[in-house]
């Protein structure tokens, strides 16, 4: 029987893939894209708004050293959590991520689906952000040539069907649409390039509709899709060691410090009350990457979180950032 010998949660945002020198930039990107963020209880706001409201001593923890100690730190998250892939070595990798229209389009948006086909690419992106440094450090994501790595289809397969007896009706695919410019999107390209010492060891894609409305899951409905998916890789008749992946979040555009500090902390102590009734309005924009944390939290029933690290990456007086975490279950 397949066993889970490991579970992987890391944030996957774009400061992890930019220069510790680029990081002040952010502040011109935030005021100029505040206007499509929410705030902390989940209201439409504005950059103005959110200065309002934002915390004390912000300018300090704004200053070039605070920001270099934030960044080297998260560094040393990904090192760890790189250091324990390579350690651990699974057979098979479950990434549980989200699509932002890099794969998955609006002619057809499930809330879950399971990709089995037997390989996936990774392509260079052709989007061109407004800002220069930002544009190179989306192209980090993603191979300079086309690249095809392989998917566990049989592991895949299975799961369609094991989620489908779970009562969880899961969409499926085999086959990428060729003219989508990244292939897997960043949620699966970013462990990739920055968690698997061996980038060619086999994954399997589970996406959950993170963004998009109307048919986003609720924090209990990921959390049981979760369990179902723990309790399939378990049922599954080969004898393969499997490690599941969890990326995105925590909370931003508006960093919710307390909330995401509660919600790692509900994780280790397994609360499964508060982890499942996260409310919806926490749970927006690029916040709403949480539901992936949510299910892998779910899928590790049977380990432990031993190892976890959180840095609050605040990015502007606004109070703008990204709440950046790492965890290991073993």
């Amino acid at each position: 029987m397949a066993s889970i010998v490991a579970g992987i949660g890391a944030s996957h945002s774009i400061m992890l893939m930019t220069r510790v020198e680029d990081w002040p930039h952010f502040a011109e990107v935030d005021k100029v894209r505040a206007k499509n963020y929410f705030d902390k209880a989940g209201n439409p706001t504005n950059y103005e708004a959110l200065v309002a409201m934002a915390p004390k001593g912000l300018d300090e923890i704004l200053r070039p050293e605070a920001i270099r100690a934030r960044y080297e730190r998260c560094q040393a998250g990904l090192a760890k959590l790189r250091d324990a892939v390579g350690r651990i070595a699974p057979d098979i990798i479950v990434i549980v991520g989200d699509d932002q229209k890099e794969m998955i389009l609006e002619d057809n948006l499930p809330a879950f689906l399971v990709y089995w086909g037997k390989e996936i690419y990774n392509r260079p992106t052709a989007k061109i952000e407004p800002w220069d440094w930002y544009t190179a450090a989306r192209r980090r994501y993603y191979d300079s040539e086309p690249t095809a790595y392989p998917v566990a289809a049989d592991l895949g397969e299975y799961l369609v069907r094991a989620m489908m007896d779970a009562n969880f009706d899961v969409a499926q695919s085999t086959c990428q649409p060729k003219h989508v410019g990244e292939g897997e999107g960043h949620a699966f390209a970013f462990p990739r390039a920055v968690l698997m010492p061996n980038k060619s060891v086999p994954i399997v894609p589970v996406f959950i509709n993170a963004y998009y409305p109307p048919n986003q899951p609720s924090a209990r409905r990921c959390y049981d899709f979760g369990v179902a998916l723990g309790q399939a890789i378990k049922s599954w008749s080969k004898n393969a060691r499997v490690a599941i992946i969890g990326t995105g979040g925590l909370s931003h555009f508006c960093l919710d410090e307390e909330f995401d500090r509660n919600l790692i902390a509900a994780m280790q102590h397994k609360d499964q009350k508060t982890i499942a009734s996260v409310p919806p309005a926490k749970l927006k924009s690029g916040s709403g990457e949480i539901r992936n944390w949510i299910a892998l939290a779910g899928a590790m029933e049977s380990l432990n979180l031993n190892w976890s690290d959180y840095v609050p990456c605040y990015r502007s007086l606004a109070g703008t950032g990204t709440g950046i975490a790492f965890a290991l279950w073993e």
